[in-house]
């Protein structure tokens, strides 16, 4: 087999994604994506990947990751490990469709047929408008179906009995990120804190311990506002609190974490096994929430969740992203046996994602469970490359 043609896709409806195609000369095609700064992803793959895997004869995914490991910048989760990680996942995608078999299947085989789902309640347009992690960038403006985010933050009694009524036993909300965006994270007031609490009291009012409720805090805060927030979240029993610091402050994280019985959660934002270990090391994690292509594709994720296993922590996949990485989550997450939980945005599944491909995992009363198709299982919507609104670029041979 080999690589005949490197093709990228960046739809314009959501500017932030770029969909990878590998063409072969068996007409196998594997497929992938990155998440944030699309067009400094698609230049890079085009300039540095191409050159190197067009043309390559049988690429495997642990040959082509040795292959394009940076020499700068391999510490974070930059343009150059983004591509990788898309490539990756397109490499793996290419393996299962030339074995026939599912990547779940490739990855040591499931042990367990379907795990349950949790909803970040984002809205349809969150994080479309730039790749900043911002209000600004939130879309919480809109107003409609599965508008989540806007829910969270001005009815979240309602939308907590409409997630359970639905069979979704989690949801993961961030009601202080405003807050931090006041101070840069340097200390919260008494006033927003209790705002914040205020949206998780109203949902444990209306559903009780029905739904585990999630605190995502995005890194924005230093140790003694994260302790404030901590401490105030305590009486309500969230399921975990997330990033609190940001993922390089090992010693706050450690410290937090002794401070509180709340699990904490941390990895979205955290590269590799030696990006990880520091944390586990420390005690200083309760379940790792690896970003599968940010860190670098399934390549590197199974091998953090293997090293999170040896330390008895558990995985859950971060997917706030797109479908191609959701599928690649779901296959992480199923084969290994620490996978917990697998992070879904239902705002995502039901209004973009079908626009880009066929075949998603399947959500079921709660729970995401992988078809019989081989390789990844997705595929691209007929005519999606061919729309005018889909920047297309490739490069051949």
């Amino acid at each position: 087999m080999i690589i005949t043609s490197l093709e990228t896709l960046r739809p314009a409806f959501q500017p932030n994604v770029c969909v990878v195609q590998l063409h072969t000369d068996l007409g196998l095609v594997g497929l992938g994506e990155s998440f944030f700064h699309a067009p400094a992803v698609e230049s890079y793959m085009h300039t540095a990947v191409a050159p190197l895997l067009v043309g390559m004869v049988d690429p495997t995914p642990e040959a082509v990751a040795l292959l394009l490991a940076p020499y700068v910048g391999f510490q974070g989760g930059g343009v150059e490990t983004r591509a990788n990680g898309a490539i990756d996942i397109a490499l793996w995608d290419l393996l299962g469709k030339r074995a026939n078999l599912r990547v779940v299947d490739l990855l040591g085989g499931a042990v367990r047929k379907s795990v349950r789902i949790y909803n970040t309640c984002a809205g349809t347009g969150y994080v479309g408008g730039s790749s900043r992690q911002e209000s600004a960038n939130w879309g919480a403006e809109r107003e409609g179906r599965y508008e989540d985010l806007r829910a969270f933050l001005t009815d979240p009694a309602a939308l907590a009995r409409e997630l359970r009524d639905e069979g979704i036993t989690g949801m993961k909300i961030w009601p202080f990120d405003t807050a931090a965006e006041k101070t840069r994270g340097a200390e919260i007031s008494p006033a927003d804190l209790d705002a914040g609490i205020h949206i998780v009291e109203e949902i444990r009012n209306a559903v009780g311990m029905d739904i585990d409720v999630m605190i995502e805090l995005h890194g924005l805060w230093n140790m003694a506002s994260a302790a404030k927030i901590i401490d105030a979240l305590a009486p309500h029993r969230p399921y975990w609190v997330e990033d609190p610091v940001r993922a390089d402050a090992v010693s706050a994280l450690s410290d937090l974490r002794r401070g509180t019985n709340i699990p904490i959660a941390v990895g979205e934002t955290c590269v590799g096994r030696r990006g990880f270990l520091p944390l586990l090391t420390s005690a200083a994690v309760d379940i790792v929430t690896v970003d599968v292509q940010w860190t670098g594709g399934l390549t590197e994720a199974r091998k953090i969740a293997s090293l999170a296993d040896a330390f008895g922590v558990p995985v859950a996949p971060h997917d706030c992203t797109g479908p191609i990485t959701l599928a690649a989550c779901t296959h992480l997450t199923l084969s290994q046996p620490n996978g917990l939980l697998q992070e879904t945005v239902r705002a995502f599944l039901r209004s973009w994602y079908p626009e880009v491909v066929k075949g998603m995992p399947v959500i079921e009363n709660g729970q995401i469970s992988l078809s019989d198709e081989p390789g990844l299982g997705v595929r691209l919507v007929d005519g999606f490359a061919e729309r005018s609104d889909v920047d297309r670029r490739v490069t051949e041979a």
